[in-house]
């Protein structure tokens, strides 16, 4: 793996959040994340990833960092869940070297679809844009596994539960944001009179 290693490639964590904010893809206010939980933060990394030079960019810095530490040694394989993790998940693939294939939801249950197959005992890394609570990615892992895939890491640019998320492999993130998310009957800026506001595509991630 250390042959993919690339040395001019460093991406701070700062220059990760900046290029967020820039982008208008890291929001403050009163949100309903795709969790359902309620935040005072949304990431919308849709918008930070509109070029396609900049998700090139993050994708080789997480290949990087993994190839490092030997977390990704023999992945076949990158899969996301559908629909955040598409452009980084494809970007990571192209800097690996290797096939990319995606999950998505049918009658609200994460599966393989569209022809998409993984060979018994398939080494396979799993890419999202951001980790809230991890679950999205616990979802694409079992739909994989349920295939005989062997899950062997997990990415994203942002981890936004402080590190908090575990999915039950070594997982890796450029930035990580600690920031407080909260069931609906139990969050704060509702008690205080302000509406959340959805500006995801879906209600459930």
């Amino acid at each position: 793996m250390s042959s993919i290693i690339d040395n001019n490639i460093a991406v701070t964590e700062d220059e990760i959040l900046d290029h967020f904010r820039r982008t208008n893809a890291l929001l403050d206010g009163h949100f309903v994340l795709s969790s359902g939980l309620h935040s005072s933060t949304y990431l919308q990394c849709a918008l930070a990833l509109q070029r396609p030079a900049d998700a090139d960019r993050f994708a080789r810095e997480l290949v990087n960092r993994m190839a490092l530490d030997r977390t990704i040694q023999g992945v076949e394989a990158v899969a996301s869940p559908a629909i955040g993790g598409l452009v980084i998940g494809f970007a990571v693939a192209q800097a690996i070297g290797v096939r990319f294939i995606w999950t998505e939801r049918q009658n609200g249950e994460m599966t393989l679809r569209r022809g998409f197959g993984v060979r018994r005992g398939e080494k396979i890394l799993v890419v999202e844009d951001v980790i809230t609570t991890g679950g999205s990615t616990r979802e694409c892992m079992s739909a994989l596994e349920q295939h005989g895939a062997e899950i062997i890491a997990a990415a994203s640019i942002i981890d936004r539960s402080g590190g908090k998320a575990d999915v039950g492999v070594p997982r890796t993130s450029l930035a990580t944001l600690d920031v407080p998310s909260y069931d609906a009957s139990q969050c704060p800026l509702c008690a205080s009179g302000s509406t959340a506001v959805k500006p995801g595509s879906r209600a459930s991630k």
